[in-house]
C-alpha cells in the first residue's frame, strides 16, 4: 500500500505533498530533519493521506496535487 501524503508546518504557512508507503516514519523524518526540502519549515502534522494499491497510482496523485489545478483544490478545501 502507498500513500499520498500532504504536511502541514506549525506556523501554518508551509505545505509539503509526498509519497510513501509507510506514514508514522515519513512524519518522523520530516520533523527530524532529515528531508532536505521541508527542513526549514518543521514541525509538521499530516491534514491529508490517501491510499493506492500501486506506486504509479500514488506518484500519479501526487503529480495532480503539485500542479496549479491541485493547490488550488487543496487551498479550497483545507484554508478558506
Amino acid at each position: 500500500m502507498h500513500y499520498v501524503y500532504i504536511l502541514l508546518n506549525e506556523a501554518k504557512t508551509r505545505t509539503h505533498t509526498g509519497v510513501t508507503d509507510d506514514l508514522s516514519t515519513r512524519l518522523a523524518m520530516h520533523n527530524a530533519g532529515r528531508v532536505k526540502a521541508s527542513r526549514p519549515y518543521r514541525p509538521y502534522t499530516i491534514i491529508h493521506a490517501e491510499s493506492f494499491e500501486t506506486l504509479k497510482e500514488a506518484r500519479q496523485k501526487e503529480k495532480f496535487y503539485k500542479s496549479t489545478t491541485g493547490r488550488r483544490i487543496l487551498k479550497e478545501i483545507f484554508f478558506e
